[in-house]
């Protein structure tokens, strides 16, 4: 009798056991929010949802996507989401409670976690505009698609003209149609970007089947003063647009930081061992999208240039601090803006 009951007490404890093993095996989901379909952020998540696959441990990730990545960021300070697509200027215009921010009241504030890849931003006209619009300056009092209300490109973009002292009037259409309606001459000017110097959106490539534009590119006057204002600046081949006809060499861009940013959900532990799981996989994942392509070469060094550019806006997470200390990169004046539960 003593042994039949131990057997069946044996057999119900491993019987619970194996019912919690399982339960515990089960992955997280991490809900990741991103920009809307078409977009470059949402291309990147979804590449490194398929990438990554199976490689974060006990996480995976669910691509869900939003009109634009400043909705992110309020989605995760709501608490919808737990990953989110930030950048330095959202990160600004958050800290300071301005502009897409401005009333705006979360639950919890976002953190930096990891930095992906630089957006270069700039202007395109059509190729019958070339010699008549030749700077920004000209585009003063017309109408341009800076992008979707939401999106940051179009904050950088927006902030760019503010400096230059250049009012264009705001045409809002849908990136699917963009360049169709430059073709037509319902706008003379869009705002165009692409990502770590080494690709760019599908929409755009899809403005481009549509349209013949041409980069415009500031005066010389012009990029002095947006240099003087702190504005990075840089110089992108235009091939990397994809188009059959360039018109012009090279493209001049304002780049800003983007990343791919998990919260205070994921505990530091987990958080590093994504982020080396990540750098394990860099090679993949810009053979998969070229906007990967700067953490492929250096991801340490894109951690120190991102968290550089917003470590007095919102705090580290300490997973991305534990990884920054491993590779002898953390900054000891960073300690106290280390995010805590």
């Amino acid at each position: 009798m003593f042994k039949k009951a131990l057997a069946i007490l044996l057999f119900t404890t491993l019987a619970i056991w194996g019912a919690f093993s399982t339960l515990q095996a089960k992955p997280k989901d991490i809900r990741w929010g991103t920009s809307r379909v078409g977009s470059s952020g949402h291309r990147a998540v979804t590449n490194l949802s398929n990438v990554m696959k199976g490689k974060l441990g006990n996480y995976e990730i669910t691509v869900q996507p939003t009109p634009g990545a400043i909705l992110t960021v309020k989605g995760y300070a709501l608490g919808k989401f737990e990953g989110y697509y930030g950048s330095d200027i959202a990160f600004f215009e958050y800290a300071n409670k301005i502009k897409r921010f401005k009333g705006f009241k979360g639950k919890r504030d976002p953190v930096q976690s990891f930095w992906t890849f630089t957006v270069e931003m700039g202007l395109g006209i059509h190729a019958r505009d070339i010699g008549k619009i030749t700077s920004w300056g000209d585009l003063s009092g017309l109408d341009v698609f800076t992008g979707p209300r939401p999106w940051d490109t179009r904050a950088q973009l927006n902030r760019a003209l503010d400096v230059l002292g250049i009012k264009t009037k705001y045409k809002e259409v849908s990136i699917k149609t963009a360049g169709a309606l430059l073709q037509s001459g319902s706008f003379k000017a869009f705002g165009v970007y692409t990502n770590a110097e080494a690709t760019t959106a599908g929409w755009i490539q899809q403005a481009s089947m549509q349209t013949d534009w041409a980069s415009l590119n500031p005066s010389a006057a012009e990029v002095r003063k947006l240099k003087a204002a702190g504005f990075k600046v840089v110089q992108i081949p235009t091939k990397i647009f994809g188009k059959r006809k360039t018109h012009v060499a090279m493209a001049t861009m304002l780049p800003f930081y983007y990343g791919l940013h998990l919260g205070m959900d994921i505990p530091e532990n987990d958080m590093y061992r994504i982020l080396k799981a990540i750098e394990a996989n860099t090679a993949e994942l810009a053979r998969a999208d070229k906007g990967f392509k700067q953490v492929a070469m250096d991801m340490p060094g894109m951690q120190v240039r991102g968290v550089n550019a917003a470590i007095d806006l919102v705090k580290v997470h300490p997973g991305l601090a534990k990884y920054m200390r491993e590779k002898g990169i953390w900054q000891s004046k960073w300690n106290s803006r280390i995010a805590t539960r």
